[in-house]
């Protein structure tokens, strides 16, 4: 198994490869199960809508219980780690918490954006990592990207002025007033999934479709306000 390979097979399974890379000592990679050391970690994910026609037709999304991306990723990331031999792990679920933007960052040409969500040269803000696979040996892998930010040459920063609650104001995320100004019906913030995320002008391509917005604002309100959007009731 090669790495072209490996990621073609979690593709068929709806999940994009986000990069991989040999860890060392200081990335704070477990080791497996029997105490060997990882050679290789994989990270798997989503880039615009690439995952919602897997995941939008799966059992996990239709049968109400709560969490259903994160049991529909546990399930099928798992399936693919026991098919290839290796182990998985997963950025939710807790404890134990792995550094999972650590290890974006040491996979893919990623920054900090000012909104403080990852970004991506091409992708933007619209991309997402679902779990990582750890393999004992160590796979040979494309080299890494060399990439600026995109956010070094963007003067206006119009990600900073789009939010209608200022929720970004002072290099901080006030997830209190987003929840509040949600929870009251905003049906603009659902559509584009943040209107801040939806201002820059990077990755416009890979904007979620609206379906996936609604679902990730209203995972997101539930969490917080325990307010469902797509419904508009109390949870």
């Amino acid at each position: 198994m090669n790495y072209a390979q490996l990621l073609s097979l979690a593709e068929d399974l709806g999940l994009h490869g986000r990069g991989a890379f040999h860890p060392t000592a200081e990335d704070g990679v477990p080791p497996l199960s029997d105490g060997r050391t990882v050679k290789t970690l994989v990270l798997l994910g989503a880039v615009g809508g690439s995952l919602w026609p897997a995941f939008s037709r799966s059992p996990e999304y239709h049968d109400g219980r709560e969490h259903p991306l994160d049991r529909w990723s546990a399930r099928v990331i798992s399936h693919l780690a026991r098919t290839l031999g290796c182990e998985a792990v997963f950025p939710f679920g807790g404890p134990p918490h792995y550094p999972f933007q650590r290890w974006a960052q040491l996979a893919e040409p990623l920054t900090p954006s000012p909104l403080g969500l990852l970004i991506h040269p091409d992708y933007g803000l619209w991309h997402a990592y679902r779990g990582a696979l750890l393999f004992p040996e160590e796979l040979e892998l494309p080299a890494r990207r060399a990439v600026s930010s995109p956010c070094e040459s963007c003067i206006e920063r119009p990600c900073l002025a789009a939010c209608p609650v200022a929720a970004f104001k002072g290099g901080t995320y006030d997830v209190a007033a987003c929840a509040s100004h949600l929870s009251r019906g905003p049906e603009i913030c659902a559509e584009v999934a943040c209107l801040a995320r939806a201002a820059c002008p990077v990755g416009q391509s890979y904007r979620y479709p609206a379906a996936q917005a609604h679902f990730h604002i209203s995972a997101f309100l539930r969490s917080h306000s325990g307010t469902d959007l797509i419904r508009g009731d109390k949870l």
